[in-house]
């Protein structure tokens, strides 16, 4: 089963392959899609629509596992990435047809068994469950491996939004 794990962004979405084996998870791909802060929203997210239906279209994903947005404090910002988030979910809809939610808590809690796990404990259990050498960088790429790994380690699909 090949999953496509995505952070969501407007500026870097990462994103991570795997596949899962009966002996194991696989590293496949990883890295980011972004976008230039010289371009306005609307050609942004039009950037966005493109550069993911290709890596869907690349990888034939059979699940996409999205990242729940978590909010800080910067409204603005949140509403652009939420904005992208949707773009990246119609994508996801529209070539797999399989697409997965999950909070940051429960990737945090399926990775290390502690929902408030810090982010350089989540970077050595994507590392060692991928069985990489280097830990995956940027961090928006560690964490939509992490997002693909949570998908391939649950027991429970009551978090599909769509299949």
């Amino acid at each position: 089963m090949v999953i496509l794990g995505i952070d969501p962004g407007y500026a870097t979405i990462g994103y991570g392959v795997i596949e899962k084996r009966t002996n194991g998870l696989v590293p496949i791909d990883y890295g980011v899609v972004t976008t230039p802060k010289t371009e306005g929203l609307p050609v942004r997210l039009a950037m966005i629509d493109e550069q993911i239906t290709a890596l869907i279209k690349k990888y034939k994903p059979d699940s996409i596992a999205v990242e729940e947005l978590f909010f800080n404090t910067n409204i603005t910002t949140g509403i652009k990435v939420a904005q992208a988030r949707g773009v990246i979910m119609v994508c996801a809809v529209k070539e797999c047809g399989k697409l997965y939610e999950y909070t940051p808590l429960q990737i945090k809690q399926a990775l290390t068994g502690n929902g408030r796990a810090e982010k350089a404990q989540i970077q050595f259990m994507v590392r060692a469950l991928l069985g990489l050498k280097e830990t995956p960088k940027p961090d928006d790429a560690a964490d939509a491996l992490a997002a693909a790994i949570c998908h391939a380690n649950t027991n429970s699909y009551s978090q599909r939004i769509m299949e």
